[in-house]
């Protein structure tokens, strides 16, 4: 580069300098300078935390002008790896289930080791996310306890998937090794292993309805399984981030009869060192835009404001969100 400029110097003398130093000034000075980048962890981009992402990039970069602040979409491992990369500093913001906020927060767990994170901070709830079972067709399987010795993928390390199967196996008595195969594909993976017979079924956490599910299901005839029972009543009721859930009907290809379950919210989280005026800026771009976000995906639709900024949500409220929730009339 000094060469460059060099060169450049030679032949044009000081008027060339002048103008070289006039051209850094532009670049480096105070409007470049308050230009600021944001990435949102996701997940699998089959998966809704990537269309979340996505949606509210989307609504931030259309507004940078007047803020300043560019938002990309990064997928990643899902939750507990977005909370992790937070906390290193690496990520900005992060889709995570309210379980696995919980458990970041209190430090049980997967984050046992780790320990409390007390700087995590959350930001609003998005859609429930009910935990799915999808299972061959040939298995003809009616409930999770079916798929004892069966083939059946638990999610990869450090999605929040995988936690919640963990916890599940845990209030069944069950280990990993009541599988025959306890696979660890990531969410974009599972379906065509289902359809081409290297896996008897899937567990997911995700918004319905969702291309991760429609796709097995319309491909190969792939069934949804009901997670019922005493051990999921007594996990519902002892965790208060835990709700029981069911998926409509006809939702997907050949299955036409609803699918009781239980499941949890997906939520926003970011740490408490993340700039204020950022944090607002993201909360006042999905609520200012309100009735667009809820159209850029169908697990979206029916969202309600106010309950996004309370439901869900066992960190503490981030400054900047606090700041914005209060100006509305939603928080007192």
């Amino acid at each position: 580069m000094m060469s460059k400029m060099t060169c450049v110097a030679s032949r044009t003398g000081l008027a060339g300098l002048a103008l070289l130093a006039g051209w850094a000034l532009l670049v480096t000075g105070p409007a470049y300078a308050q230009q600021q980048f944001v990435t949102i962890g996701t997940g699998g981009v089959t998966g809704v935390y990537y269309a979340v992402g996505g949606a509210v990039c989307r609504l931030i970069n259309k507004d940078r002008k007047s803020h300043g602040i560019r938002c990309s979409v990064e997928s990643t491992g899902g939750s507990a790896f977005n909370i992790n990369t937070i906390k290193a500093g690496e990520l900005d913001f992060g889709l995570a289930q309210s379980d696995v906020q919980y458990a970041a927060l209190k430090g049980i767990g997967q984050f046992k080791d780790a320990g409390a994170y007390g700087d995590l901070r959350a930001v609003y709830s998005v859609h429930p996310e009910p935990f799915t079972v999808v299972a061959r067709k040939e298995l003809n399987t009616k409930t999770f306890t079916d798929l004892k010795g069966k083939r059946v993928n638990v999610g990869n390390p450090g999605s929040g998937t995988r936690a919640s199967m963990e916890e599940l196996l845990a209030a069944l008595g069950w280990k990993l090794s009541d599988f025959s195969l306890a696979s660890e594909l990531r969410a974009d993976e599972h379906g065509p292993a289902l359809c081409d017979n290297k896996i008897d079924a899937f567990f997911y956490g995700v918004g319905h309805p969702s291309a991760n599910i429609q796709d097995p299901t319309t491909s190969c005839g792939a069934k949804l399984v009901s997670i019922t029972g005493p051990a999921v009543d007594k996990l519902v009721a002892s965790n208060p981030y835990y709700a029981v859930a069911s998926i409509p009907g006809g939702m997907y290809a050949n299955n036409p009869d609803a699918t009781q379950t239980y499941g949890v919210l997906a939520t926003m989280v970011t740490s408490a060192k993340t700039p204020e005026n950022v944090v607002y800026q993201l909360v006042k771009a999905t609520f200012d835009n309100f009735e667009e976000f809820k159209k850029l995906h169908p697990a979206f639709a029916n969202l309600k404001a106010e309950e996004m900024v309370k439901n869900g949500l066992s960190a503490p409220l981030h400054a900047g969100a606090e700041k914005y929730y209060k100006e509305k009339g939603w928080l007192k």
